[in-house]
């Protein structure tokens, strides 16, 4: 579940810092704002109400990137990151929850997942985004994987009409090779639904794209947070040169 909409009205943001989490303490704070906005805001139906937490099975075997307000030190946005070898332990992927990505076996030693992203709604704007996408390129760049794969998450707040056009209006132009293709466990139903609505592409979608990453087959229906969530592969050898150097510490 990828979720970086942006604020309406973002504040202005004190100094921003990224960091991995290096304890117990540190991953509930991103627990915390996980749950902040899966939950509360966006109304997702998870397990942990009571505690205020987003937990996961698979949150144990994930490093946990951070950013910080500078001010407040306050967590304000979060990435985890799935490496592969935490993914044998973890019994798999958490995209495989909702794809067959039997196509992809060949891969899986060089893949790391990315996911349950999300930013506070005062900090939605480029700066915290920007934090993000950095802490995440340096740590694919120190750790050497060659492919970033993971569920970016549309709105079915419609009904599903929106997610089925921004779905028709991406996938033309970036679907991944036959070779690449993953298949939803429980699909959208697309047929049912108007794909030709005039639509805005989710800034967090639009930025994966630009980088290079490919649609890699038919949208899911994720009920717990009532969202399509479309699969992304981005191999680091096929990013944009241009808009990869914004966040990439060193050229690949």
């Amino acid at each position: 579940m990828l979720n970086l909409n942006r604020s309406s009205s973002p504040v202005v943001a004190s100094k921003l810092g990224y960091s991995i989490a290096r304890n117990a303490a540190e991953v509930q704070e991103a627990q915390r704002i996980r749950f902040k906005v899966f939950a509360e805001e966006m109304g997702a139906n998870l397990p942990n109400a009571q505690i205020g937490l987003d937990i996961d099975r698979f949150d144990q075997h994930c490093d946990h990137l951070l950013v910080r307000d500078g001010e407040s030190q306050k967590v304000v946005g979060t990435y985890r990151i799935l490496p592969p070898e935490k993914a044998v332990t973890a019994g798999g992927y958490y995209s495989e929850t909702e794809f067959d990505m039997s196509r992809l076996a060949h891969l899986r030693s060089r893949m790391a997942e990315v996911g349950r992203s999300c930013v506070h709604e005062d900090f939605r704007d480029g700066a915290t985004i920007t934090q993000l996408w950095s802490g995440l390129a340096n740590y694919i760049t120190q750790h050497g994987h060659d492919y970033l794969i993971g569920c970016a998450s549309i709105s079915m707040a419609d009904g599903g009409h929106y997610a089925a056009s921004v779905f028709n209006k991406i996938y033309k132009l970036h679907q991944a090779p036959a070779e690449y293709r993953v298949f939803p466990h429980c699909p959208l139903p697309l047929a049912a639904l108007n794909q030709d609505l005039e639509v805005s592409i989710p800034p967090l979608i639009k930025g994966y794209l630009r980088l290079g990453a490919y649609i890699a087959g038919e949208p899911a229906w994720d009920p717990d947070f009532n969202c399509a969530d479309v699969f992304i592969l981005l191999p680091v050898a096929r990013m944009n040169p241009k808009y990869a150097q914004r966040f990439m510490p060193v050229a690949r």
